[in-house]
């Protein structure tokens, strides 16, 4: 589409329909009867009323006929962010969930992520977990894979090559009593994460990139996260780990680092809480330890599912948000049994509930609230919000395209609803079956297009 009126980048689509997203002050937002403009980079040019048409279309040149139009029961809404899951994991997804954290650890997880040596294994994984959160509307993921460096590489390969965005994480662990097999030294680590940072980088994926990723501190000395802290400032990305995920994992932390005040303090001593720092998880931490997340920056990936099905404990939502820190939500595959985020939204309302019936003076989180968590406040616990997570005029169009009404779907709908409530019946019925079309930086990734034979 040409235009000619000083916009800088020509327009490739025009949607009319319904948009609902969230901003800072408002959780659920929704502009009925509304255009919206990608363009040929991919980004968010415009947004406003369909009766706005003709001074939209003169300044951005599209004529009626180069405009979609959706059907009565869609709409758009911000693609999700999963803020922590194991790419690693998948294949045993849905199983071993009959055991807490730490024994779960050993008897499950670093048996799987210790055949990711082998790449054509971790082609199977990888492939079909960046499809599967593509498909249930995961526009934004933040990945841990193992310490294995060339699969590592070969995940974040994977993600650009299918569209999604990601941050990839070549997990680092030097400390590993219970499983001897499956750990690096301090040295290989750090040689081996700045190798991973310097290969992932050199490739200018635009939508892949590194994320420092200690596993936890019971699997780190301190030695190696203090480097891993000084890699990270010293290439200014992103970290990522866990936090007070259970008693037991708690307790073994103060017996490893008993010089430390908290399990927070444990990460601040070695310069790992950032504003581009995500931590996993928080069930148990106090009141001062989110102050420090606070003052720090640091967010925090909720991840519902994991923390009931390994029974580690249930993150209070509402007093991190009164401690005004950063939250966003997580699948934490394969401790959380699904890779849907949709499952990761409910899970969160279902574990505000169990609270509200433990006190009922506690005020519970509402279906709009996990929205903007799971969409505006992903996009801020990754620090990406200047990207992604609404519709904001100049951000990329990550995006899904959701019919609430899809053949064969799992909604059914008796009346004539409005958009608020066809958005919170998805939000609680819906699958990837009602998610139609999935963008990400204005490129069309669902469904995917299969290379042509030749």
């Amino acid at each position: 589409m040409a235009n000619s009126n000083g916009y800088t980048a020509d327009i490739l689509r025009v949607y009319r329909g319904t948009f609902i997203h969230s901003t800072q002050q408002t959780a659920v937002e929704i502009l009925e009867d509304a255009l919206l403009g990608v363009d040929v980079k991919g980004k968010i040019a415009f947004i406003g009323k369909y009766s706005e048409f003709d001074g939209l279309s003169e300044k951005f040149g599209f004529s009626p006929s180069e405009i979609t139009q959706l059907a009565q029961h869609e709409f758009f809404m911000p693609g999700m962010v999963d803020t922590h899951i194991h790419a690693s994991q998948y294949s045993y997804a849905g199983t071993a969930l009959d055991m807490p954290l730490m024994q779960w650890l050993c008897t499950y997880t670093f048996p799987v992520e210790s055949r990711f040596k082998d790449l054509e294994f971790a082609q199977r994984v990888y492939n079909k977990v960046v499809k599967r959160t593509l498909r249930n509307g995961t526009t934004t993921a933040c990945y841990h894979a193992t310490i294995h460096t060339d699969a590592t590489l070969l995940l974040g390969q994977i993600a650009n090559d299918l569209g999604q965005r990601a941050l990839v994480g070549k997990v680092c662990m030097d400390r590993n009593n219970p499983a001897k097999y499956y750990k690096e030294t301090c040295q290989e680590s750090q040689e081996e994460t700045c190798r991973f940072i310097a290969e992932l980088l050199d490739k200018k994926y635009p939508l892949v990139k590194p994320v420092v990723t200690p596993r936890f501190a019971p699997t780190c000395t301190g030695a190696l996260l203090g480097q891993l802290g000084a890699i990270a400032k010293n290439n200014n990305l992103h970290i990522q780990s866990h936090i007070s995920e259970n008693t037991e994992e708690i307790k073994l932390v103060k017996d490893l680092f008993p010089e430390s005040k908290s399990y927070t303090d444990v990460y601040h001593k070695y310069n790992l809480l950032t504003d581009k720092t995500v931590m996993a998880h928080g069930c148990h931490l106090t009141d001062e330890e989110l102050t420090l997340f606070r003052e720090t920056g640091t967010s925090l990936s909720h991840c519902p599912n994991s923390n009931i099905s390994l029974c580690s404990g249930v993150l209070n939502v509402r007093n991190v948000l009164n401690h005004k820190v950063k939250l966003g939500l997580g699948t934490d595959v394969a401790g959380g049994y699904s890779a849907s985020m949709l499952d990761a939204l409910r899970r969160a309302l279902d574990s505000s509930k169990m609270l509200t019936i433990q006190d009922p003076g506690h005020k519970t989180l509402t279906f709009e609230e996990a929205f903007r968590i799971a969409t505006l406040g992903g996009s801020q616990a990754l620090s990406l919000d200047d990207q992604t997570g609404n519709f904001e005029v100049g951000k990329d169009f990550d995006a899904l395209r959701v019919n609430v009404t899809a053949p064969g779907g799992p909604i059914d709908l008796i009346q004539s609803d409005g958009p608020k409530i066809l958005l919170e019946k998805f939000l609680n019925l819906g699958d990837d079956r009602n998610i139609v079309e999935v963008f990400v930086a204005g490129r069309k990734v669902v469904p995917f297009t299969e290379p042509k034979p030749e």
